[in-house]
């Protein structure tokens, strides 16, 4: 006996919600090399096809999964920030931490994000999920600046360190697997920002 052709379990309007979490569920278990059309199709319980009715190829389903990262790396930053100490200094380091603890839990969804732009280049476009986690960011390094100075000169003194300083920790350059944060390099990178100096400060 033949075998029908496979049945969605979903309505049209609730298919695309599907495959995204089934593509941000392929990620968070293989990374991004797990990530495909066909295997989210199959994770959705749908036909291999049907991902074409809602994404521009796997560059499409990619953006869509940035989307909803962006929701979750904006909270991981500002709960972060709101939950350490609130000087200037403090909430930077917070900050930090809050950056890299999310690369530790969602290595795959990190690689989506940054996969085709960077975050400073999405606070003036796309949505505001985008844009919170910039100006999460932005708010941090705000004491920092000096007056007339340029804001952008250390935001990305800031978002430069951190991110770099993440992808090394994720790809195993302090060991493998890489020491716990509190017992590792991080407290000795992060002091490289103490050249940094709240704007009011003497």
């Amino acid at each position: 006996m033949t075998k029908g052709p496979l049945k969605s379990r979903h309505h049209h309007g609730d298919l695309k919600p599907a495959l995204i979490k089934a593509g941000i569920d392929l990620l968070e278990e293989g990374g991004i090399n797990a990530l495909s059309l066909r295997k989210c199709a199959a994770r959705a319980g749908v036909s291999h096809a049907a991902p074409a009715h809602h994404f521009d190829g796997l560059a499409g389903l990619k953006q869509a999964i940035a989307e909803e990262g962006f929701h979750l790396f904006s909270s991981y930053l500002q709960g972060a920030c709101d939950s350490g100490p609130q000087d200037p200094k403090g909430r930077l380091r917070s900050l930090c931490r809050g950056y890299l603890q999310f690369g530790l839990d969602h290595p795959g969804i990190l690689a989506v994000i940054f996969g085709d732009q960077g975050l400073a280049g999405l606070v003036h476009g796309g949505g505001k999920e985008k844009a919170d986690a910039y100006l999460t960011l932005r708010a941090v390094a705000a004491p920092f600046v000096a007056p007339g100075q340029d804001r952008l000169v250390v935001e990305t003194q800031i978002w430069s360190l951190i991110h770099g300083f993440t992808l090394l920790y994720l790809a195993g350059e302090f060991g493998s697997p890489p020491p716990p944060i509190d017992e590792g390099p991080f407290a000795q990178v992060i002091a490289l920002l103490g050249a940094l100096h709240p704007a009011s400060a003497p």
